[in-house]
């Protein structure tokens, strides 16, 4: 099923096939069937209905959809689906890369990987799957790619190192490519490796570019890659709408508003469920880390200084429910640069920092109740993948961003570009009343005093000596004993500023009258143990026996003093 030459065109979603059309509808392989049942998808998204009948038709496709919106199952079953054909022909006897999958991160590829294993749950034999897009060492997958698997997923680097090393060959094999997050390709300094890249492909196959936006890079690589292809512009919002996403801001007067509200709204549990924070520097990651370790709660650092391993770890992880928040950072990587600085050969640069890294785009981050923008994001694109990071599926979701004086006119930005031709409040304004909580102020400032610029630093070379250990020189002891990798946590508490004991607990009467009803504030065991009723059954009046201690030994003491007097006289 190779490219079928088809007329240009642009196809909105009013113009497409019937509505109400279910996988079951699409012609697709009964085991592909089957895992989308045991994956419990109902009826396909919008993109997936629009997308896969014509994939199966062989046309080229340049899909735009919103992040959510369920754009890898779009290319990934009609891209199974095409292996499973291609296997039952009796002509081809021959086992061949025949799919290939370009993402622009590692952790979206290790995702990707995922998804397609899960749909190829029942024909796995049929259809192998590999990732070549972290950083193992290309000797290691060199015997994997020898096996030539049917689909490859990777970033552009690793791919172009991998055939120029002849560790693999594209030219007379590949049938289908994919490149998903297509308007990051370029900017995250991809351009010289797709181009070189493509000129190791075949000329005739059949293309997909999904991305959430059209930009001028996408428009590059429809040029580059696609060839009369069809366009799916999907009318829809950028965002779900306010049924299933509220977004809320708040305004902070100063920097230590924005961690007093946070520390209310964690520890008085008013927000609940997995959280994902975001802040603009891996210096703010840590220091968020270790103020909120001074009041017991634990959360992982998530930016690109971290090992690829200990990145998809900490993903996978808080996907499958081992950690409640994240402190993450885009570190400004959606922010239109003036000038696309070239990518130097190596996924890092000097300070150690991943390039090949994202984490507001294309992961999925599952199950996600809330996204708290600590600080403002830098640009609209960035604000609304952030947001994207919930609300996902169907599932509702809240999107809450601090606003200082200094952000007012990013935020009327952000409200415009949302709001469209309706002139609506976007961003509701959050109804907290600071004054109420007031009380903890001097908590939270004893707690930021603690976190000095010498502790940040350390927390920030600690974690990374501990997760380049877990990940490198613990490696082959992870792939021995499976069940200890589970056990590795990446929410341990630093401790390089000082903890002090009292800040664990919220005393009663600190909490506001009005938030009393609905806040959980966390209790200590010391405390548990002190409310909990005696054990003994013995026991009468609160003390054993009936009897009271503290008379007992004071009529004991006046006993013994009557008879040391009558021993005297006598």
């Amino acid at each position: 099923m190779l490219r079928r030459r088809s007329e240009s065109g642009v196809y909105t979603h009013l113009k497409m096939a019937a509505e109400g059309l279910n996988f079951a509808h699409m012609g697709l392989d009964w085991r592909l069937l089957q895992a989308i049942a045991e994956l419990g998808w109902a009826k396909p998204t919008l993109v997936q209905e629009k997308a896969i009948p014509l994939a199966l038709e062989g046309k080229d496709l340049l899909a735009r959809a919103r992040t959510g919106s369920g754009k890898t199952a779009a290319y990934a079953i009609p891209l199974i689906q095409h292996l499973l054909q291609v296997k039952m022909s009796p002509s081809v006897t021959e086992q061949a890369v025949r799919g290939l999958i370009v993402v622009p991160t590692k952790e979206l590829g290790q995702q990707v990987a995922q998804m397609m294993r899960q749909l190829t749950m029942y024909c796995a034999r049929d259809v192998r799957i590999v990732d070549i897009s972290g950083q193992a060492d290309m000797a290691a997958q060199r015997p994997i790619l020898m096996e030539k698997p049917d689909v490859l997923v990777g970033t552009p680097s690793r791919v172009l190192a991998h055939q120029q090393g002849h560790n693999l060959s594209l030219q007379d094999s590949l049938e289908v490519l994919v490149m998903d997050e297509a308007d990051l390709l370029f900017s995250f300094g991809f351009e010289e490796d797709l181009k070189n890249l493509l000129c190791h492909f075949p000329k005739i196959y059949q293309a997909f570019l999904m991305s959430a936006t059209f930009s001028e890079d996408v428009q590059a690589l429809k040029e580059l890659v696609l060839h009369n292809p069809v366009t799916l512009k999907l009318q829809e919002s950028q965002l779900p709408d306010s049924s299933q996403l509220t977004q809320y801001q708040i305004r902070c007067e100063l920097e230590e508003d924005k961690f007093l509200l946070l520390y209310a709204l964690l520890k008085l549990s008013l927000v609940r469920g997995k959280i994902i924070l975001f802040v603009g520097a891996i210096d703010r990651c840590y220091r968020l880390k270790l103020f909120l370790e001074q009041f017991s709660i634990p959360a992982c650092v998530l930016n690109s200084e971290l090992p690829v391993q200990s990145r998809c770890h900490i993903i996978n992880h808080f996907n499958r429910g081992f950690y409640d928040y994240i402190i993450a950072t885009d570190e400004e990587v959606l922010a239109e640069p003036k000038q696309k600085p070239k990518r130097k050969k190596g996924a890092k640069t000097a300070k150690g920092k991943d390039q090949e890294y994202g984490v507001s785009r294309g992961i999925d981050f599952q199950n996600v109740s809330a996204v708290i923008n600590f600080d403002f994001p830098p640009s609209v694109e960035s604000y609304i993948h952030r947001a994207g990071r919930t609300a996902r599926a169907n599932n509702p979701g809240t999107a809450l961003t601090f606003v200082s004086n200094t952000d007012k006119n990013l935020l009327a930005e952000i409200e415009e570009a949302l709001a469209g031709d309706s002139g609506e409040t976007v961003l509701r304004p959050y109804q907290f009343r600071m004054d109420e909580i007031d009380g903890f102020r001097y908590r939270c400032r004893d707690a930021m005093r603690s976190v000095t610029k010498q502790a940040i630093k350390e927390a920030r070379l600690r974690e990374i000596k501990e997760e380049l250990l877990n990940s490198e020189k613990l490696k082959t002891y992870f792939e021995d004993n499976p069940r200890d990798l589970h056990l590795l946590r990446h929410d341990k508490p630093l401790h390089p500023a000082i903890v002090k004991p009292h800040l664990r607990n919220v005393p009663d009467y600190l909490v506001p009258p009005t938030l009393r009803a609905i806040a959980r504030p966390l209790i200590s065991k010391h405390k548990q143990r002190k409310a909990q009723p005696p054990r003994s059954s013995n026991l009468r009046g609160g003390f054993r026996g009936g009897r009271n201690p503290l008379r007992s030994f004071k009529y004991a003491k006046r006993k013994r003093q009557t008879q040391a007097k009558s021993k005297e006289a006598a």
